[in-house]
């Protein structure tokens, strides 16, 4: 009887473990996340404070994600002799002190430096917690532990983009960075109560392996659709805040971050994909409804109207956690024995895109205005139908 209460007690005092441990990870996250997007809907103010062009102040989202795009297929190489847990506690205070510095800089070299370390760091930091998260879960419990960190990153990007608005309006655009810089150092010491030593899942791929993937076309049919559909999302999200304060110049700063709302979506649409899926009729023809309503989403943009844009932006997010949902599924369920490979090259395509799509697209809104841009990306976004045909074909 003493023993099986025992067992009880342990088992129970395992999960409480457990779960306070997936609590850090998944607060770390979304403190990780804020850092890559917070200063996304304040972009033009730093463009008026600091006498940028709209191309300089852009860039503050692109140095950040550039990293993104090449981590997955290298830093399997730099990263694999350090141990995990003290190279993800001090990232995590690096990316803290990083925080704080950029909150008291006073010229723009300086703070696009800052930005740019802590996109080297980000990737590295993602990972790491998503292979605490497989390590310290049990078995059976791992996918919904994953399901529980793709939901935290998507409200680390919202809380983040919402947050630097609001606290910019009220007090400045300094104390957010200062607040995320002090959270992030606390976050230091929370972290050593997480686990011991785990095996990082970073990739380190052979060129030949990588070509090897590349030359099956289903997968390049993946991978390039979801280079454009990125490409699209990030622009969209990166230029619409000067488009906001074009409509009107008196629009605080928290009105721009909370038009991100629509970014949460995703938490149904993860949730729900399956359904989905079975609903319409298999993946690739759930990713083409994706696109398309991806597609008709943009559309809404062209009506110069806050509210109209704030209900188009739940549009627009729910067509693209479609198919990002559907793609990255499909590739897992494709790659057999490449799966790691697979699932590392998918990111880079997609980062890559997305990083590109924070600024290229910009010469179209500079010089021929925001329907223009919005024509452009819709193009793109319909283009992208065909690499879904091609995969439908394919499979």
């Amino acid at each position: 009887m003493t023993n099986t209460n025992n067992k009880g007690s342990f088992g129970s005092f395992f999960m409480f473990l457990t779960r306070y441990q997936l609590l850090i990870i998944y607060t770390c996250t979304i403190l990780t996340l804020c850092t890559l997007y917070a200063v996304q809907p304040i972009q033009p103010l730093f463009e008026k404070e600091f006498a940028l062009s709209r191309f300089e102040a852009v860039i503050f989202t692109t140095v950040i994600m550039l990293p993104l795009g090449f981590a997955p297929i290298v830093y399997g190489y730099v990263l694999e002799t350090l141990s995990s847990k003290l190279f993800l506690r001090n990232a995590v205070l690096i990316l803290g002190v990083l925080e704080l510095l950029f909150a008291y800089s006073d010229t723009y070299a300086a703070l696009l430096g800052i930005r740019a370390l802590q996109g080297v760091l980000i990737p590295a930091v993602l990972t790491s917690l998503m292979s605490y998260i497989s390590f310290i879960t049990p078995k059976e419990r791992v996918q919904q532990a994953i399901g529980y960190y793709i939901a935290a990153t998507i409200l680390g990007g919202f809380i983040g983009r919402l947050l630097s608005g609001t606290l910019s309006d009220l007090f400045g655009w300094r104390l957010f960075f200062i607040l995320l810089g002090i959270a992030l150092i606390a976050m230091y010491g929370c972290l050593h109560y997480v686990g011991e030593e785990v095996k990082v899942d970073f990739v380190k791929p052979k060129l030949s392996q990588i070509v090897d993937v590349l030359k099956q076309k289903s997968f390049l049919n993946i991978y390039m659709m979801m280079f454009f559909i990125f490409f699209v999302f990030q622009a969209l999200l990166n230029f619409i805040p000067f488009q906001l304060k074009q409509l009107s110049s008196a629009m605080g700063y928290g009105k721009v971050g909370m038009m991100y709302a629509g970014y949460i979506i995703g938490f149904i649409v993860s949730i729900r994909i399956l359904w989905l899926i079975k609903r319409l009729g298999g993946e690739t023809k759930t990713i083409m409804i994706g696109i398309v309503i991806f597609a008709l989403g943009l559309q809404i943009f062209h009506i110069g109207d806050y509210t109209v844009m704030f209900a188009g932006m739940f549009v627009f997010c729910a067509g693209f956690f479609i198919i990002h949902s559907v793609a990255s599924g499909l590739i897992s369920k494709l790659a057999h024995e490449k799966r790691a490979i697979s699932n590392g090259l998918y990111l880079s395509f997609y980062y890559a895109g997305g990083t590109i799509g924070t600024f290229a697209p910009g010469v179209f809104y500079a010089y021929l205005g925001w329907h223009a841009f919005i024509g452009l990306l819709t193009c793109i976004a319909f283009a992208t139908l065909w690499f879904a045909y091609a995969l439908q074909k394919g499979v």
